[in-house]
C-alpha cells in the first residue's frame, strides 16, 4: 500500500475525522488528493463496506443468538441469571459505540476504527473459542450439553476467558458499528441528485444484507454449535472476521475520505462552554457592572459561540424524546434472543425423521423475513406512497418508526397467546413436571412472531438509522448512529433489571416467572406486561412524533 500524503494541510485522510462535508472540505482519496467521483465512492466503494458489515454481523449473532443455550447449558446457569447476564453484556455491546463513534470523531476516523475494531474482533472471538477447550471434564460432555449430552462444571479459569473475551467482543463492536454505516454512507455525495437517491436506497440494502448474512448465522452456526461444537462454533465466526477484515483493506483505494478543518470533538467543545458559562455565572454574581467586567463576559459569548456547542447540544436534546419513546421497543426485541429461543427449545423441533431444528435457528426467520419484505418495501410500497404523500421517501422516518413499533406490540401480543397455548398442552400431556421431554407441539407455532419482529425491523431500525444519521449536526454523524445504537443498549440494560426483579419478587412469592423449569413458569405474563409497557410507549412515541420538526423542515412534522 502506498505513503498516504495530505493534501493541503499534509493532513493524514485515514487518520483525520470523517465529517468534512459539514466543515467545508471535500472529497479526499486514500493519498490525499481531491476524490475522483468516477474512480471513488459509490457504489463499488460501498459493497467494500456491506461486505464488511455482513461478516460483523454474523460473528456478532454467531456468538450472541445461541448465547442463552451456551450460558445455560456447557456454563450450567439458570434460565434468569443467563437471560440478565445476557441483557447486560448486550447492553454494554449497544452503549459502547457512543464511545467509539466519538473516538473516531475526534482522533482516529471512520477508517482506522473499523480496523482496529475488527483486529479487536478477531482477538476476541479467537479467546471466545479458546475458552471452550479449559471446561474440566470431557469436552465432548460440554460442547453436546444443550443437544442431550451430561452438564460438566466449568472451570474458574474457563468463566474467566469466556466473559474476559466475550467482553472484548463488546468493545469491538462499540468501534464497528458507529463507524461502518455512517463511512458506507459517506460514499455518497448528498449534493449530487443521482448519487442522493442511491444513499437513500443504501440504507434499506445495508439492512438487506446484513439481514441475509444474519439469515445464515442463525442457521448454520447454531446447528454447529449444538450438533458438532462449541469451539467451533465460535471459531468459525472468527476466521470469517479475519477474512472480512482483508477484503475491507482491499478497498483502501476506492473509498472516499473526508478530512476536517481541526475542530475538537463535541465532548471538548462541551467542556469549553461549560467553563465558560460558570465564568459568566460567576461575574453576575459579583454585582459590578464595570465596563472590563462586560467586556469579559462578552469575550466568554464569543468563545462559546465560536464552540458551536449551544447549537450541537439543542440538536441533539431535541432527538431525547424520540430516543426515550423507543427504549420498550428495545425491551421486546431483547427477548428474541433470550426467551423466545428458550420457548423453542421445549417444542417438537423434528423436521423429518431426522433433522432436529436448533431452537436458535429459528431467529433467522426474523432475517428471512427482513431480506423478503426490504426489496418489498423498496420497490412496492415507497413508490405507491409517493403518490399520494408528494414525498420521495414516501412515508417519513418517523411515521416509518412508528408502524415498526405497532407491528413489535403485535408481535408480543402473539408471543404471550403461544406461550399461554404451550402451557395449556404441557399439562394436558401430563409434562408439567419433564422439562427435557419435547411438549407436543411444533415449533412452527411460534413462527409468526419472529416473522412480525422481521417486518417491524424493516421498519423502525431502518427507520431508526437513518433518522439519527439525517438530524444530528453532520459533522457528528457517528456520534449519531451511536446514539441509534444506545437505544438497544439502554433497552437491554432495561429488560435485564426487568427479569432480575420479576425473577426476586415472583420467586419470593413461590414460584418465579422464569423458572428453569418453563412449564412451570409464566413467560406469558412477561409477555403481556412487555405488551403493555409497548402501548404505552406507543401513544408517547406518537405525541412527540407529531410534533417533532425535521432539521431543514422546520414547517415539517409527521403529520402533513
Amino acid at each position: 500500500m502506498p505513503p498516504f500524503s495530505g493534501s493541503g494541510s499534509g493532513s493524514d485522510p485515514l487518520l483525520a475525522r470523517d465529517d468534512a462535508m459539514a466543515d467545508g472540505g471535500g472529497a479526499v482519496d486514500h493519498r490525499g488528493r481531491p476524490a475522483d467521483r468516477a474512480s471513488t465512492g459509490g457504489w463499488s466503494s460501498a459493497l467494500f463496506i456491506i461486505a464488511v458489515e455482513i461478516a460483523e454481523r454474523f460473528a456478532f449473532y454467531g456468538v450472541s443468538s445461541n448465547l442463552i443455550s451456551y450460558l445455560t447449558g456447557p456454563l450450567g446457569e439458570g434460565n434468569a441469571a443467563a437471560a440478565a447476564a445476557i441483557n447486560a453484556w448486550n447492553g454494554v455491546a449497544q452503549l459502547l459505540p457512543l464511545l467509539g463513534g466519538a473516538l473516531a470523531d475526534k482522533w482516529l476516523g471512520r477508517y482506522r476504527t473499523i480496523t482496529l475494531a475488527s483486529l479487536l474482533y478477531i482477538l476476541g472471538l479467537g479467546m471466545l473459542a479458546f475458552s471452550t477447550f479449559l471446561s474440566s471434564g470431557s469436552h465432548h460432555q460440554c460442547t453436546t450439553a444443550t443437544a442431550g449430552g451430561k452438564n460438566c462444571t466449568p472451570s474458574t479459569l474457563q468463566v474467566a476467558i469466556f466473559y474476559v473475551s466475550l467482553y472484548i467482543v463488546a468493545v469491538a463492536q462499540g468501534g464497528h458499528k458507529p463507524c461502518v454505516q455512517a463511512f458506507g454512507a459517506d460514499q455518497f455525495d448528498q449534493s449530487d441528485p443521482k448519487e442522493s437517491v442511491s444513499r437513500s436506497s443504501f440504507f434499506n440494502w445495508w439492512y438487506f444484507g446484513m439481514c441475509a448474512g444474519t439469515a445464515v448465522t442463525l442457521v448454520f452456526l447454531s446447528y454447529v454449535q449444538d450438533n458438532i461444537g462449541w469451539g467451533l462454533g465460535f471459531g468459525i465466526p472468527c476466521a470469517v472476521m479475519a477474512a472480512a477484515l482483508v477484503v475491507f483493506l482491499l478497498g483502501t483505494r476506492t473509498y472516499r475520505y473526508y478530512i476536517s478543518s481541526g475542530k475538537r470533538s463535541l465532548f471538548a467543545r462541551a467542556g469549553e462552554a461549560f467553563t465558560a458559562w460558570r465564568s459568566r455565572r460567576n461575574a453576575d454574581r459579583a454585582a459590578e457592572s464595570t465596563e472590563s467586567s462586560t467586556r469579559a463576559d462578552e469575550e466568554e459569548q464569543v468563545v462559546a459561540s465560536k464552540s458551536g456547542i449551544v447549537a450541537e447540544a439543542k440538536a441533539i436534546l431535541r432527538l431525547f424524546p424520540i430516543w426515550a419513546t423507543c427504549l420498550i421497543y428495545a425491551v421486546a426485541f431483547a427477548q428474541s434472543s433470550t426467551f423466545f429461543t428458550k420457548q423453542a427449545a421445549t417444542l417438537d423441533r423434528r423436521v423429518g425423521q431426522r433433522l432436529k431444528v436448533p431452537p436458535a435457528a429459528l431467529q433467522s426467520f426474523i432475517s428471512i423475513t427482513i431480506v423478503v419484505f426490504i426489496p418489498l418495501y423498496d420497490r412496492v410500497i415507497v413508490p405507491l406512497a409517493r403518490r399520494y404523500s408528494g414525498k420521495p421517501s414516501g412515508i417519513t422516518m418517523l411515521q416509518r418508526i412508528g408502524i415498526g413499533m405497532a407491528l413489535s406490540l403485535v408481535s408480543m401480543v402473539i408471543a404471550a397467546l403461544v406461550e399461554i397455548k404451550r402451557l395449556r398442552v404441557a399439562r394436558d400431556a401430563g409434562l408439567v413436571d419433564q422439562p427435557k421431554v419435547p411438549v407436543p407441539m411444533s415449533l412452527w407455532w411460534m413462527v409468526p412472531q419472529y416473522v412480525l419482529f422481521g417486518a417491524a425491523d424493516v421498519f423502525t431500525m431502518v427507520g431508526l438509522q437513518e433518522f439519527f444519521y439525517d438530524q444530528v449536526p453532520d459533522k457528528l454523524r457517528s456520534l449519531g448512529l451511536a446514539l441509534y445504537l444506545s437505544i438497544f443498549g439502554v433497552g437491554s440494560f432495561i429488560s435485564s433489571a426487568l427479569v432480575s426483579g420479576i425473577d426476586r419478587v415472583t420467586t419470593a412469592r413461590g414460584r418465579s416467572w422464569f423458572s428453569n423449569n418453563l412449564n412451570r413458569g409464566h413467560l406469558d405474563y412477561f409477555y403481556w406486561l412487555i405488551a403493555a409497557l409497548s402501548a404505552l410507549e406507543l401513544l408517547a412515541y406518537v405525541f412527540f412524533a407529531v410534533i417533532y420538526k425535521y432539521k431543514g423542515a422546520v414547517n415539517q412534522n409527521i403529520i402533513s
